[in-house]
């Protein structure tokens, strides 16, 4: 109920002034505290000199993102570039062999910038969980697959095996992680996917042309090996009205983002500043709140951008890859909280959707949902601050559940059927106001660190109660209300497209 139910604009337009002079209010105080602390000493390493033209300073607090788009840029635009043109070729010329050439070339790229043994390593997991997978056993499968898996995140295996690989360079060890744990969850989708086979069983080779596509090798997405079968081995090559516009528009979108970051991290230090805990602790209660939802943006962000960039060349290869994640600041149910589609949708298959089928009962929900967390725990590597993020996240999605089978009672569903749809949903996005920050604040230790996450939730919910607890809170109320407006838009459009479709 209160899905398309409307509310008066005027109410909307409300809404969106309180949110909009708040994230400038709350942006404002950030700002001032960065340029207060760009020569602090306590940010020496997470702050360096960025751009001349802007004269400040540049957060650099996020190695990864450094690497990608300073460092390694020219690399990674050169294989990449190289696979796209190869990809063309290929698909020119033989479209029924184009599989067997990415992966020819994903050998070759994975040969060059990690070395042989790094291949070997790579090989040798593939043919074990291929033998697994001729036993059509999926409780073996499964076992086997994360056993593997943990030989990479539980010490001393992860350490002896990265030890067979010499060199050293700084996204050695970021290749060498990524690379051998999407291996284990691409080659646990192919025994699995191999157990529900009728008759007989995929070739390694399949296996092998599934594993060594290189825009999904080292970074994801992880692509389920039924869908990315289906349509690799499709000889029709033919693209949709007006989706060659849309893979152009997308890689600017995605160009754009990445300037756009730069220039953010020269005036938001939003990632270094977490760091000093004593400074922080001297920001206001709104500009602490929006530093710690600014931080699950920013995580968004580059989750979107990176995935964006490979799923664009996914695309010119006429494939479907998974979607970029949902953006944060559209979250506030647990049950679609992720920032990787590409695992959601894997650990959603064979396990989540598996084990609660329908999610409609508790018991079912509570095994579904702890066998998740147990998978993500292992997939992200066992640690005290893991184990805190799954099981915060694990009790809010069961809680979610645990709420609504209570709401759905008797007098409660009696008493809702009696209010308006605009009620309805005013008392539904006031709830998920609370389930907003409950959102951010379960995320935010994972992160950053758990000491901060301590810290903005004493600030917010001890310290600042009452007012900046409640203030925040129905600035998140009115933050809620324009994205059931958005869903109630997109809702109403997808109904009329059916009817359309009906008509015609």
């Amino acid at each position: 109920m209160g899905v398309k139910a409307m509310l008066p604009s005027y109410e909307l337009g409300f809404y969106a002034l309180v949110v909009t002079c708040a994230v400038l209010y709350s942006g404002s105080g950030i700002f001032e505290a960065s340029r207060d602390s760009m020569n602090r000493k306590a940010f020496r390493d997470g702050i360096k000199p960025g751009w001349h033209y802007f004269g400040r300073k540049m957060d650099v607090a996020d190695f990864e993102w450094v690497m990608w788009f300073t460092s390694f840029r020219n690399i990674i635009i050169f294989a990449l570039s190289g696979h796209v043109l190869f990809g063309k070729i290929c698909s020119m010329t033989v479209p029924q062999h184009r599989a067997v050439m990415y992966m020819i070339y994903g050998v070759l790229a994975v040969l060059a910038s990690m070395g042989l043994l790094y291949l070997m390593i790579i090989l040798s997991h593939c043919l074990l969980l291929y033998s697994v997978a001729l036993a059509k056993h999926k409780w073996l499968c499964y076992v086997a697959g994360l056993c593997c898996l943990a030989s990479f995140k539980v010490e001393p295996f992860g350490s002896w095996q990265s030890g067979f690989v010499t060199g050293a360079f700084d996204l050695q060890d970021v290749l060498f992680y990524g690379g051998c744990t999407f291996t284990i969850m691409r080659c646990m989708s192919f025994a699995l996917e191999s157990c529900e086979k009728g008759e007989g069983i995929y070739s390694i080779f399949d296996l092998l042309k599934y594993n060594f596509y290189l825009p999904f090798f080292f970074f994801g997405p992880v692509m389920t090996f039924d869908q990315f079968h289906a349509q690799v081995s499709t000889r029709e090559l033919r693209r949709k009205d007006d989706e060659m516009k849309s893979i152009r528009v997308n890689a600017l979108l995605h160009v754009g983002a990445i300037v756009a970051v730069d220039v953010f991290f020269h005036f938001f230090y939003i990632l270094t500043l977490p760091s000093d805990l004593k400074f922080v602790n001297h920001l206001s209660d709104w500009s602490l709140a929006g530093l710690a939802y600014s931080n699950l943006v920013y995580d968004w962000v580059k989750a979107a951008v990176m995935f964006g960039v490979t799923n664009t060349i996914a695309r010119l290869d006429h494939l479907d890859p998974p979607q970029p994640p949902k953006c944060i600041t559209m979250l506030y149910i647990f049950a679609e909280t992720h920032f990787d589609r590409g695992i959601n949708d894997w650990l959603c298959k064979y396990v989540y959707d598996h084990l609660g089928e329908n999610h409609d009962n508790i018991l079912k929900e509570l095994v579904a949902s702890i066998s998740t967390f147990a998978v993500t725990t292992l997939w992200l590597g066992p640690c005290q601050l893991v184990y805190i993020w799954s099981l915060a996240n694990c009790f809010g999605l069961n809680f979610e559940l645990w709420v609504q089978k209570f709401f759905q009672l008797g007098p409660f569903a009696k008493l809702e059927a009696r209010l308006s749809g605009a009620m309805s949903r005013r008392i539904r996005a006031a709830f998920g106001a609370v389930n907003f920050w409950a959102i951010v604040l379960y995320n935010i230790l994972a992160l950053n660190s758990l000491e901060f996450a301590l810290l903005v939730t004493k600030r917010l919910l001890v310290m600042g109660f009452p007012v900046s607890t409640f203030s925040i809170w129905f600035i998140t109320y009115c933050g809620v209300q324009l994205i059931k407006e958005r869903e109630r838009i997109l809702a109403v459009e997808e109904e009329h497209r059916g009817d359309k479709a009906k008509v015609e």
